[in-house]
C-alpha cells in the first residue's frame, strides 16, 4: 500500500514561475515509488506570476486540499500596483528608491515575520492537525520560501507523532533580498530563531544546494539531504536552431544579477566586428529590471535586443532548445554561492552551449563543469568570457556549435523523485 504524504505547498498551478515547478515535477512522479501525495495549498492565493499550462502536469484523482490564505499584497497594491507586485516577485531596487517603496519594505521585513504568509499558518495548523488524525497520515512535507509555511510543519510536528520534512527551495536568512528588507535588529533576531527551531525539529531536511546544506550544518544536527531541482524528460516537437547567434537569458532577471562585463564585450565585439553585429541577437525571457535595461542601452545593444516578457513554460523551453548561447547569472557575492537557478537544469537537457556568471566556488559552476555542458566565468574575467563568446560565434559560423553533456541523468526529475521517495520511506 502506498504511502500516504501530505505536501504543503503556496506555489501550485496555476502559479507560474520557478517556484512552483519543484512539487508539481515530484507530484508528477511520487505515485511510481509508492508514495500517495496530498496537496495542501490556498484557495485564492495572490500570485505574480500565471501559468495555465503547468495544469496538464497535475496527475489525476489526486487530493487536492485547499483553504482560503490572507493576502497582505492584495491590500498593498491600494499604495501602488506596480510596486507590490515587484516586491512580492523578490525584484527589490537598491538605487532611488520611492517613498512607498521604503514603505512597503520596511512594514514586509517588520510586520510580516517570516513572510507575508504568516497569516495562513494558524488556520492551516487546525485544518491539517484535524485531517492528519482523521486520515491516519504519518508525514508531512513543508517547502519554501515562503518559509512561514516550515511554521505549519513546526507546530504539527509538535502537536501530532508525525514525521516532518523541511524542504528549502532557497536559503532562509541568507537569501539574496533579506538584507533589503529593513529589518529592525529584533526582526533580525526573531527570523533567526525561527529559522534555528525549524532546523533543529524537523525529522529531516532537504536543500536544492549543496552550499545552503554546508551552511545548515552549522545551525542543526538533524540530516540535511541534496536534492537539487532538475529536468523533465518531456517530448517536444522538432525546433530548429535561430539563424541569427542568439544569446539568452531565461527567467527574471534582477537589478543585482548584472554583468556588466558581457555587456562590454558584446559591444565591443558588435563595433570591431561587422559580421558578429548583423549576426548577434540578445534576448530575454521573463522580468528583467529597469537598472539592467539601462545598462543595456547605454552600452549599445537597444537594436540586438529582444524582450519577450514573461512566457509560459512550453514556450521557455522552446526557446532554450533554439537559442545558440544560455545564459545563466547570479549576483556577485558569498550568500549566491549556493543558488542553483532551476532553468540551469533545463539548458543542460536544451544541450545547448551555457555561460555562467558569478560569484567564486558557486554551486552552479560545479554542476556546469561537472555536466560539461558550458563556461562559468567571474565577473572580474571580462577578457576570458569575450574569448569564449568568440569561440562560439567561430563555431556557430560553422554550424559546428554544439555541447557533448556528461550524466545528465542524475538531475532527471524522475531520478530526483526516486531520491525524494527513498528519504520518505525510510522515515517509517
Amino acid at each position: 500500500m502506498a504511502k500516504k504524504v501530505i505536501i504543503v505547498s503556496y506555489y501550485w498551478p496555476p502559479a507560474g514561475g520557478p517556484g512552483v515547478q519543484r512539487w508539481l515535477k515530484f507530484v508528477k512522479y511520487l505515485r511510481d515509488f509508492d508514495i500517495e501525495p496530498i496537496l495542501y495549498v490556498p484557495k485564492n492565493p495572490s500570485y505574480p506570476i500565471i501559468d495555465e499550462t503547468f495544469s496538464d502536469d497535475i496527475p489525476k484523482d489526486i487530493t487536492i486540499l485547499k483553504q482560503s490564505i490572507i493576502e497582505p499584497y492584495a491590500f498593498a497594491t491600494l499604495f501602488s500596483k506596480k510596486k507590490t507586485k515587484k516586491i512580492s516577485k523578490g525584484i527589490i531596487a537598491k538605487e532611488k528608491q520611492t517613498l512607498i517603496e521604503k514603505l512597503l519594505l520596511y512594514i514586509r521585513g517588520n510586520f510580516f515575520i517570516p513572510d507575508a504568509r504568516k497569516y495562513w499558518v494558524k488556520p492551516s495548523v487546525k485544518f491539517l492537525k484535524k485531517y492528519i488524525t482523521e486520515h491516519t497520515i504519518e508525514t508531512i512535507i513543508t517547502t519554501g520560501p515562503p518559509h512561514s509555511l516550515h511554521l505549519i510543519g513546526l507546530k504539527l510536528r509538535k502537536q501530532l507523532p508525525i514525521k516532518w520534512v523541511a524542504d528549502f527551495r532557497d536559503p532562509w536568512t541568507t537569501i539574496g533580498y533579506h538584507e533589503e528588507l529593513k529589518l529592525t535588529k529584533k526582526s533580525k533576531r526573531k527570523h533567526y530563531k525561527l529559522e534555528a527551531e525549524v532546523l533543529q525539529t524537523a525529522d529531516q531536511i532537504v536543500t536544492t544546494s549543496f552550499t545552503t546544506r554546508e551552511e545548515f550544518l552549522n545551525l542543526t544536527k538533524q540530516p540535511i539531504e541534496v536534492i537539487t531541482n532538475g529536468y523533465d524528460v518531456e517530448k517536444h516537437a522538432k525546433t530548429s536552431l535561430d539563424e541569427k547567434f542568439t544569446i539568452s537569458h531565461i527567467g527574471s532577471l534582477l537589478s543585482e544579477r548584472n554583468p556588466e562585463i558581457l555587456w562590454e564585450v558584446l559591444s565591443e565585439l558588435i563595433q570591431t566586428d561587422a559580421t558578429f553585429a548583423t549576426d548577434f541577437q540578445l534576448q530575454f525571457a521573463g522580468v528583467v529590471s529597469d537598472r539592467i535595461q539601462r545598462k543595456i542601452t547605454a552600452a549599445g545593444l537597444s537594436n540586438h535586443t529582444i524582450y519577450f516578457g514573461y512566457v509560459s513554460h512550453q514556450k521557455a523551453l522552446q526557446l532554450q532548445r533554439a537559442s545558440q548561447v544560455l545564459l545563466v547569472i547570479e549576483i556577485d557575492a558569498e550568500k549566491t554561492k549556493g543558488i542553483i537557478a532551476g532553468k540551469l537544469f533545463e539548458y543542460m537537457a536544451a544541450e545547448r552551449p551555457i555561460i555562467g556568471i558569478g560569484p567564486k566556488d558557486a554551486d552552479i559552476s560545479k554542476i556546469i563543469q561537472e555536466t560539461n555542458t558550458g563556461r562559468y566565468f567571474l565577473y572580474t574575467e571580462k577578457e576570458k568570457l569575450k574569448a569564449e563568446i568568440v569561440a562560439y560565434y567561430e563555431a556557430f559560423k560553422t554550424k559546428q556549435l554544439q555541447t557533448s553533456p556528461i550524466g545528465l541523468q542524475k538531475y532527471s526529475r524522475k531520478a530526483l523523485t526516486k531520491k525524494l521517495a527513498d528519504l520518505l520511506h525510510k522515515l517509517s
